[in-house]
């Protein structure tokens, strides 16, 4: 069973700011990689690993409520039934079955009702960490992931020990702090990682694929120099501001960390090295837009309005995020124009 995890709270689908309501960025990344995903399935799956059940088995961990996983699912779907009809000597087509997945405190319930109605599949929830085993041996033929494997299992516990070295006071992300904090963050995604790859070698059978698009980080590019990071580096200073004006007490901040880690694809390659069961098929950068402020400022809300109402109170989130707007506005020739946003679209075959 996998370790106790610390969840990603959301906001509520009833929220104006809910992740599905304003999750166009992420959505554009599916769409990105959808050829890609068609050719990976076109040249690389063997269909004779679901030919004795006839069932395709289809994964999307980190699903959330849609619309953007019922979109990923449907890719995939019609890719392999692309593949079959190309290549069967019949017109018999597999069977689907998706299990979309996501942390226990998801709505599972708003997912099932925002299934699409015309789909040809079947369609269950699994709740738990994707850290850690979530389906039976050998059970799974294509395992997709969008904009979630980023997420770290938890916080390095050192970046808000007072009395660690690696204590990040003031700030809320690792990318401008000291060399202490930033490897400590490395080592949490190389350990989770090493968790979400093991994990998917069991379930996974041999043959099968699994893709999964991240927001990455240019190869030899600094921490802080990249987009994202810079953007939660803003957020961080946005709610210090809050903290001089009284809004929030200053410890609040300090005992706030955010649990992602923005990765090259180089680290992305030596996790699937060390782990040994994988090969990778495709690793690639796909461009991403470039978002106005206004724009950056509510998908961030989106995001991150859940964790931030549940730590620091729901009170602060309109002042928080217009101050937010506000500096994206004012660091527009820093921030955006030196525009280096990558999206890392990722896809493995299991030995």
């Amino acid at each position: 069973m996998a370790e106790e995890t610390v969840a990603i709270v959301m906001n509520d689908e009833s929220d104006v700011y809910s992740y599905s309501k304003n999750s166009n960025f992420q959505k554009k990344a599916i769409e990105a990689g959808k050829e890609l995903i068609s050719k990976a399935i076109s040249e690389k799956l063997d269909i004779n690993i679901f030919s004795s059940s006839n069932t395709f088995k289809v994964a999307d961990l980190g699903c959330h409520v849609g619309p953007n996983t019922f979109l990923a699912v449907q890719n995939i779907i019609d890719a392999v039934e692309t593949k079959c009809q190309t290549q069967q000597k019949t017109s018999k087509l597999p069977e689907f079955h998706v299990f979309f997945n996501d942390q226990v405190s998801n709505d599972f319930n708003h997912l099932f009702r925002s299934l699409p109605p015309e789909r040809q599949y079947f369609a269950s929830g699994v709740p738990g960490s994707f850290h850690g085993r979530l389906f039976p041996s050998s059970s799974l033929h294509f395992v997709y992931s969008s904009y979630a494997v980023h997420v770290l299992s938890r916080v390095p516990k050192e970046v808000v020990d007072k009395n660690s070295s690696a204590f990040n006071g003031g700030k809320i992300h690792y990318s401008n702090s000291t060399e202490e904090v930033i490897k400590c963050y490395e080592d949490q995604y190389a350990k989770d990682m090493d968790s979400f790859l093991n994990a998917r070698a069991q379930e996974i059978v041999h043959g099968g694929l699994m893709a999964f698009v991240v927001p990455g980080r240019p190869n030899e590019t600094s921490h802080s120099d990249v987009f994202v990071n810079k953007s939660n580096a803003l957020l961080g200073s946005s709610l210090m501001d809050l903290a001089k004006k009284g809004m929030i007490n200053e410890e609040k901040v300090d005992s706030f960390n955010m649990p992602g880690f923005i990765p090259s694809s180089q680290e992305v390659e030596a996790a699937v090295k060390r782990n040994g069961c994988f090969n990778i098929e495709i690793i690639e950068n796909l461009p991403q837009e470039r978002p106005s402020p206004k724009t950056l400022s509510t998908t961030m809300r989106a995001g991150l309005g859940g964790m931030i109402k549940e730590h620091f109170g729901g009170e602060i989130l309109d002042d928080l995020y217009d101050l937010l707007c506000k500096k994206f506005e004012e660091s527009y020739s820093s921030v955006f124009e030196s525009w280096n946003a990558i999206s890392l679209f990722v896809l493995l075959k299991r030995d």
